[in-house]
């Protein structure tokens, strides 16, 4: 399980979620195991400790 340490970065991985880049929103969209999206991240940086999806 992945752990907020405090310091500005994330021990382990986020498990069994993925994260994808949105060209039309130009934001990043997080799923979950089953492949529905679940959160959505203002800004240009991608989450912390989520695989990216090719």
């Amino acid at each position: 399980m992945a752990k907020n340490t405090g310091r500005g970065f994330r021990l382990g991985a986020v498990r069994q979620r993925s994260q994808t880049f949105n060209p039309r929103t130009s934001t990043w969209t997080k799923r979950d195991s089953k492949g529905q999206f679940v959160d959505g991240k203002s800004g240009n940086q991608p989450f912390k400790g989520v695989r990216k999806e090719r």
